[in-house]
């Protein structure tokens, strides 16, 4: 990649993060004289750059996808303890116990799930030729920082702004309640996709073969259709704590859903098994009769 590309993309990333992070941060609480959101912005990628000086270093990409989880997990931890220790907060954030759970949760399972599937593998076919260019390497790493902060800003919002413990009511719970059961179906999608295909293709007898069971009988990408729908109830639990410049802070299922279904997942992986199997009439039929991320019961024929 061009180096003139490389910076850009860099320097597009941290300029996006830290105009979301501002609006968003109007009303967020105080942490050692910085908004507590714009701490949560800077954390995002430091915690990537740090990781990117090993991952040049030893030319290995093993730790991408932990990193990540890493820094989804460490942030909610700070947070948490912060809720509890800070003079700053008048009271207990409920909001950032319940979604900071829930996304050290997710953040476990998918994380382990994704590095001993890369440790499986041996490489990440998509770094054999990045890691090798410095700023095409940072880049990526950036980017990174920037989808675990935008993935998370809604969540963020209600967990460091000081509506989330001014008001509460029975309002608010039930928006707590909602969202926490679609978080849930969510999670459940994402965990039974994910074990279904390892399943598949543990068994040697379907090597060279696409699945097309379970929930892959519903879906061409059940799984991406699961996390949509638990980063929706993480926004929309905290949709009522928001006011003003928080409401920026609900682009996130829009952009988790951007990001899976028009750039670096769906239509890379479309790509890729329609140049495995774009010729077999099983595999077309599938295509035809299957949708590409929204569940839709098959025909029993």
């Amino acid at each position: 990649m061009p180096l003139k590309i490389s910076l850009l993309g860099s320097a597009v990333s941290i300029i996006l993060g830290f105009l979301v992070a501002y609006i968003v941060g109007q009303n967020s609480v105080d942490f050692f004289g910085l908004p507590l959101l714009i701490f949560c912005f800077l954390y995002s990628y430091i915690v990537h750059w740090i990781f990117f000086i090993h991952a040049f270093i030893f030319q290995t990409e093993h730790y991408f996808d932990a990193t990540g989880s890493f820094t989804y997990i460490s942030l909610s931890v700070i947070l948490i303890l912060n809720s509890i220790f800070s003079p700053s907060f008048e009271s207990l954030n409920p909001y950032t116990y319940l979604i900071g759970i829930m996304v050290i949760l997710w953040s476990l399972r998918l994380g382990m799930f994704l590095f001993k599937r890369v440790k499986d593998v041996g490489q990440d076919v998509r770094f054999i030729e990045m890691k090798k260019d410095f700023s095409w390497f940072f880049m990526t790493w950036t980017l990174s920082g920037l989808w675990v902060f935008l993935t998370y800003v809604a969540g963020l919002s209600a967990m460091t702004s000081i509506n989330s413990i001014e008001n509460m009511s029975y309002y608010h719970f039930i928006f707590m309640i909602t969202g926490f059961l679609l978080w849930i179906l969510g999670f459940v999608i994402e965990i039974l996709a994910d074990n279904q295909k390892k399943i598949f293709r543990e068994n040697p007898s379907n090597k060279g073969k696409f699945i097309s069971s379970g929930l892959w009988a519903w879906s061409r990408h059940p799984n991406y259709f699961g996390e949509i729908i638990l980063w929706l109830g993480i926004a929309i639990i905290a949709f009522p704590s928001m006011e003003g410049g928080e409401f920026l802070g609900l682009i996130s299922p829009l952009f988790v859903y951007v990001l899976l279904t028009k750039i670096s997942g769906i239509p890379m992986l479309e790509k890729s098994s329609d140049n495995k199997w774009g010729l077999e009439e099983d595999y077309i039929k599938y295509k035809k009769t299957t949708p590409i991320l929204f569940l839709k019961k098959p025909n029993s024929n």
